[in-house]
């Protein structure tokens, strides 16, 4: 794999960077620079770089609830999957995830992102919930790290 730069988002240009990648793997769920900016302040996101090329980015949401859940959110831009990028995004969320004390591990995908479900599912993570957000017409998948490290 090339060398991989993974960088967490500080500034308007990288918070640019990491919201052209979201609002490309799920438009349903774009979102604005103002929006960005709140989960910059709730969740740990950052990009993912060969050079100086954006291949990447990822969410981390802190652990919460009675079972201290955390969600690890990895995306790739479609042009640069299937060259490790993705792993090396997700192992660095979720061992950030469990360093915060997460009990567990969830993670969100577009029902239409089969690469992002078969990503997820090659990482032990299951189905938990379908659903579709009020008013919407998108279908969402939630699923669950079982086994017990995430490889």
């Amino acid at each position: 794999m090339t060398d991989l730069r993974i960088q967490p988002v500080h500034g308007d240009p990288m918070l640019e960077q990491w919201r052209h990648v979201h609002n490309v793997i799920v438009p349903p769920a774009a979102m604005s620079l103002e929006e960005a900016r709140e989960r910059l302040v709730r969740y740990r996101l950052e990009n993912a770089y060969v050079g100086d090329v954006l291949v990447g980015c990822s969410t981390v949401r802190p652990p919460r609830g009675e079972g201290a859940v955390a969600t690890v959110i990895a995306r790739v831009l479609p042009e640069f999957r299937r060259r490790g990028f993705g792993a090396a995004l997700y192992e660095n969320g979720l061992a950030h995830a469990r360093g915060l004390g997460a009990g567990a591990v969830e993670t969100c995908v577009l029902a239409v992102n089969e690469d992002g479900l078969r990503f997820a599912g090659r990482r032990g993570f299951v189905e938990v919930d379908r659903y579709v957000l009020d008013g919407e017409l998108d279908e969402w998948v939630d699923l669950r790290l079982e086994s017990g490290d995430g490889h």
